[in-house]
């Protein structure tokens, strides 16, 4: 069987002309034989050199360079004496210019050469590539430092900043486990800088010279949210992109995925994640070829996962999978610590930003640290960045004009006919009815909840809190606002 086959190949090979295959190439080729007689030359090399067969062919090589009309540099003599391969940049005299020459000894039953093959190249051809590779070249280096740039814009921004013996703790958490693989479940109210950790892990991790993509997952339509997540194929829907389309993980391959707010991801898609994460690969939509993945994921969320578990709105497996590493940011509102020196930091930071100079007046620290912050750290950020926008010229911000701006000037001091004493008192005073307010214009507890930049579950035990909710005095208000 075997032997057929060699003689059909053999059949099939003395076809082949090789006088036509050498005339069709597109570099010079020039043969010589063993003595240095020149046996052939192709189109290419009359081309590149303007010296026809006619003025070479049958001549020796060492002749015609020593008569010095047509060419020197040659390698023949040179591959003949040594039996090796020879470089040159040989000098064609008819066109004023340098070639480059390579010649490859062919060797006989006795090893000795019988022919020397001679590829003959045109210096400017290979200054242009040469100038092609460049530019690719340089193009690869502006575009590596391009996505280096971007990978540090994207984790890089606002440093965590902390005084607390809590975000002490946390900071200690992170630096033990970020440079190992495992999966880190961050939770805390919506404000506490869950994105702000995640960007401490990334830094300090391996794969910090690697992708990182982040996900919100409550920004993404829950119908959309899949082909987000893991791609999809040609044709995989209506509308689909003619060459499909690439998923956050196969982005993240190699690096990290953050799955910001992972409480709000539907049921269905939580299915479908559980299965990546098992199995370490993932299914276009409408694919047919596994994606083997290298990723490790950070989730976050503002939500308390395991009452969504219990309210059936969250897989408890799913939940697990996640809940490897556990880290829980404190509210600032029990950040005493980080709160003075936040807003130090915050005021430095705005006043250099804007050309000011103010200092914050211990009356007015003091009620930083009495409000209770329900939108924690980007709340007390956006107040010093407007008190400072807004300043006329007085450089000290008094008491007043933390009142002032954080909107608690219209608020009676004596609700339900009390009188309050402490500081924090009045504070939890000015609280509940910002809240009643804001709930009364929305029209809802969730709607207000996005207007005060707080999440519904927050401000629903604010509600409880102030005796809002059925459970407490005021069922009525529930009823009419509770959705």
């Amino acid at each position: 069987m075997h032997k057929g086959i060699n003689q059909t190949l053999e059949e099939l090979f003395a076809q082949v002309d090789f006088r036509e295959v050498c005339q069709n190439l597109y570099d010079g080729i020039h043969i010589a034989d063993g003595e240095g007689r020149v046996l052939f030359i192709n189109a290419a090399y009359t081309r590149t050199t303007g010296i026809t067969p006619e003025e070479i062919l049958g001549r020796k090589v060492a002749e015609i360079e020593a008569e010095g009309k047509l060419y020197k540099g040659s390698v023949t003599s040179r591959v003949i004496a040594t039996k090796a391969r020879a470089d040159s940049v040989a000098t064609i005299h008819k066109m004023k210019k340098d070639v480059l020459v390579t010649g490859i000894p062919v060797f006989d039953a006795a090893g000795n050469v019988k022919m020397v093959v001679t590829n003959t190249r045109d210096f400017p051809e290979l200054k242009h590539l040469e100038q092609e590779l460049l530019a690719l070249t340089e193009e690869q280096r502006k575009t590596k430092e391009e996505l280096v740039f971007l990978r540090r814009q994207q984790a890089g921004g606002q440093p965590l900043i902390y005084r607390s013996a809590a975000m002490q703790s946390v900071m200690e958490l992170i630096q033990t486990v970020a440079k190992t693989d495992v999966t880190v479940l961050i939770t805390g109210e919506s404000g506490t800088g869950k994105e702000l950790v995640a960007n401490e892990l990334y830094q300090n991790s391996s794969r910090r010279d690697k992708p990182f993509i982040k996900v919100n997952c409550a920004a993404i339509p829950s119908d959309l949210l899949e082909s987000e997540l893991f791609g999809y194929e040609e044709g995989a829907f209506t509308r689909a992109r003619r060459e499909g389309r690439t998923g956050m993980f196969e982005l993240a391959n190699t690096g990290m995925l953050l799955l910001d707010e992972i409480g709000d991801m539907p049921l269905a898609l939580q299915t479908k994640l559980l299965r990546v994460l098992q199995q370490r690969e993932l299914m276009r939509i409408g694919g047919t070829r596994a994606v083997k993945l290298d990723v490790r994921l950070i989730a976050s969320t503002n939500k308390d996962l395991r009452e969504e578990v219990r309210q059936g709105r969250f897989r408890e497996d799913l939940y697990y999978r996640l809940n490897v590493i556990p880290i829980e940011l404190k509210p600032l509102r029990e950040r005493k610590a980080d709160i003075s020196f936040l807003a130090t930091e915050f005021f430095s930071k705005f006043c250099k930003k804007y050309g000011k100079t103010m200092r914050l007046s211990p009356g007015g620290m003091e009620l930083l640290l009495e409000y209770p912050w329900p939108g924690n750290i980007r709340e007390l950020e956006n107040l010093v960045e407007r008190i400072v926008v807004t300043n006329t010229g007085e450089t000290t911000v008094s008491h007043s004009h933390i009142f002032t701006a954080l909107n608690l000037g219209k608020v009676p001091l004596q609700p339900h006919g009390t009188e309050t004493h402490t500081l924090k008192e009045q504070v939890a005073v000015y609280e509940r009815e910002i809240i009643l307010r804001s709930i009364e214009k929305a029209g809802s507890i969730r709607r207000a909840a996005k207007a005060l930049g707080v999440d519904h579950s927050t401000l629903v035990k604010k509600c409880k809190q102030y005796e809002m909710l059925p459970d407490s005095k005021n069922g009525e208000f529930y009823h009419q606002y509770g959705e």
